[in-house]
Parts: structure tokens; sequence; C-alpha cells
């Protein structure tokens, strides 16, 4: 299974440097919302991404707008401290968009409004106020990919120190 992460308007250049490292260890597709709060140039975000910025596939949006008309019949889900269920609790489709706001402001209220039925949350405690973007988009990732059963994903470790460790089949 596939899935699409989907980033509005980030802001924090390291954030979406360990994003883009999370993509491509589970090749998932970014969608990067403009406007960026960083250049893509940026040192920092391409240390935080390390090596790996140039294997990603990602893709570029100048509004939701035109990332939503891109992908009609697509299942989008837009993670928020408003939503009312909890991303454990909903089947990911194949080709699922998770969509993620600014660090400082989340998603706009109108597209929760406009979506309120496919918006999720992640529990806290109520004196919280957020987590991290980045724990939060991989947090959501891996729930999803453990739905699909780690499709086409290593499951398996090995210690070269001991190979009768070895518990890959």
């Amino acid at each position: 299974m596939k899935y699409n992460i989907v980033l509005v308007e980030p802001e924090i250049p390291q954030n979406t440097g360990n994003i883009v490292r999370t993509c491509v260890a589970t090749q998932t597709a970014l969608h990067l919302v403009r406007p960026l709060g960083f250049s893509t140039e940026d040192k920092q975000l391409k240390r935080a991404g390390l090596d790996y910025w140039s294997e990603a596939e990602i893709h570029y949006y100048d509004s939701f707008n035109e990332l939503r008309k891109l992908y009609p019949k697509s299942q989008f889900y837009y993670l928020t401290t408003k939503g009312k269920r909890v991303y454990s609790d909903v089947h990911f489709p194949d080709g699922a968009f998770l969509v993620f706001g600014r660090e400082t402001k989340g998603l706009p209220e109108d597209l929760l409004a406009n979506n309120y039925d496919d918006c999720l949350r992640i529990p806290m405690i109520n004196e919280t106020r957020s987590l991290n973007l980045s724990n939060s988009v991989a947090l959501v990732l891996y729930e999803a990919l453990r739905q699909s059963g780690f499709e086409n994903m290593n499951t398996k470790g090995a210690l070269r120190s001991r190979p009768e460790l070895d518990i890959s089949d």
C-alpha cells in the first residue's frame, strides 16, 4: 500500500527534513503546499533529511485546492487537535492523504469545518498544545502502514556480530 503525506504551509525546516526521511524510508509521497516557511535549499533542511532528499518523491502546490483538484476521488484525512475521532480508529485505504498543518497554527479552521467527518486527532493530555509535527506524521503514517501489514517493508532484524540470533526467514 502507498500513502501520501501533505504538509500545508510548513514553517520549520528541521521538521520537514525529518518528514522527508520518514517518507523515503516508507516509500510515501510528500506533498508540500506553499507558502513554505523556508527555502528547500536551506542547509538545515537538507541536514535534517540527510542524504535522503534526492530520493524523496516530493510534489509542490500553490494551494491546497490545487492539490485536491488533482485527486478528486482520493480519501483525505485532516490531523488536528480539534478532530472528533482518534487516528487509530480509522482504517486508512491505499492512497490515502494524511494532511497536517503549520507548526504554529495547524490547519485552517474553514478547511476543518468543511471536512469535519474526516478530521482525526492524536490523544494527549489537555495541558499539551500539540505534538511535534514530524513526530505526528510518523505516528499516524506508521499506524496506516501497520494496518496494511507493513507491506513491502523489512520487518525482520539481525545482529551482524551474532548471526545465530538472525530472525529473518
